[in-house]
């Protein structure tokens, strides 16, 4: 199956899965392969004003483990919950991964202790362990506080860590919302590049990303864990149709005494970045970084 069809398979299974969640009420999530979609937070403010204010945030969560190791969702939810975002995308999501997570379905959880919509979109399912258990899935994640009118799992080219042997190959795992904000529509993306030294992988990996956004119109946000910082060469594809959000921004790994910043959030060129911060948090073995955006309404 070429790109564009699996692409298109993508959408429906996408699609089938928000139908489904509007017809049960959004109470509990719905799992396919090409992610999952669940809504249990409420509709937010009406409109206000040509210019619609968004708070962004991007974490990469360490399967819930901080940076003592120690697996505490909790902690999670706390350190998410303090950075007062609107739409969250999260990277390292287990959902009954393993015994490093206790087996937890993390999007779910944090969805349902933040009161707030998840797309959870699988890099990795695996068959059950044991036998009778639900599958074993790996991937990325977005939290979203407003209505979520499609969700998508894109695949990118990637490495495998689950076969012996890799060679690079498309796979799934880079997740598109949609989301309403106040009459704005934009669109909202969560990714995890390749942590290889090699650069290569996650140069394939931008331009997959792009001619994903290039199908979309309108505000675009980027948001995850770049495993390079933004002025790496492989990534420079990346900056014209996109800009950082915080070309002078603090470093973000590891989180106690970060050296690099490898954790991003990126926009189109029509979304104004009114102010940028990384939160301090040990909740992770990275930090959060948030960004308040202006996007504009159609018609203003």
């Amino acid at each position: 199956m070429d790109r564009r069809n699996r692409r298109l398979a993508h959408r429906a299974l996408a699609t089938a899965v928000l139908a489904v969640t509007a017809a049960l009420g959004a109470l509990s999530p719905t799992a396919t392969a090409a992610g999952r979609v669940a809504d249990t937070g409420p509709a937010t403010a009406p409109p206000h004003g040509p210019r619609v204010p968004l708070r962004v945030a991007t974490y990469n969560i360490h399967a819930g483990a901080g940076e003592d190791n120690v697996f505490d969702l909790d902690r999670t939810a706390a350190a998410i919950r303090d950075l007062d975002a609107d739409v969250i995308g999260l990277q390292e999501v287990d959902v009954h991964w393993g015994a490093r997570s206790d087996f937890t379905d993390e999007a779910r959880e944090l969805a349902g202790r933040l009161h707030m919509r998840v797309f959870f979109a699988p890099i990795y399912d695996l068959p059950a362990d044991p036998a009778d258990g639900p599958r074993r899935q790996y991937g990325v994640a977005v939290l979203s506080r407003f209505p979520v009118r499609d969700a998508q799992n894109h695949e990118i080219t990637r490495l495998s860590t689950q076969t012996p042997d890799p060679v690079p190959a498309p796979a799934p795992g880079f997740a598109e919302v949609t989301v309403t904000v106040r009459g704005a529509i934009v669109h909202v993306y969560s990714t995890h590049l390749d942590y290889r030294t090699d650069p290569s992988v996650r140069r394939a990996q931008a331009d997959d990303m792009l001619a994903v956004l290039a199908e979309d119109c309108g505000p675009k946000v980027l948001l995850g864990d770049f495993n390079a910082e933004p002025e790496a060469p492989e990534l420079a594809e990346l900056w014209g149709p996109l800009r950082d959000a915080a070309p002078n921004g603090g470093k973000t790994y590891p989180a106690l005494d970060p050296v690099k910043r490898i954790d991003v959030v990126a926009v189109s060129p029509d979304v104004t970045v009114a102010r940028t911060q990384e939160a301090r948090t040990t909740a992770s073995d990275h930090r959060p970084v948030v960004a308040d955006l202006l996007l504009r309404r159609p018609g203003h």
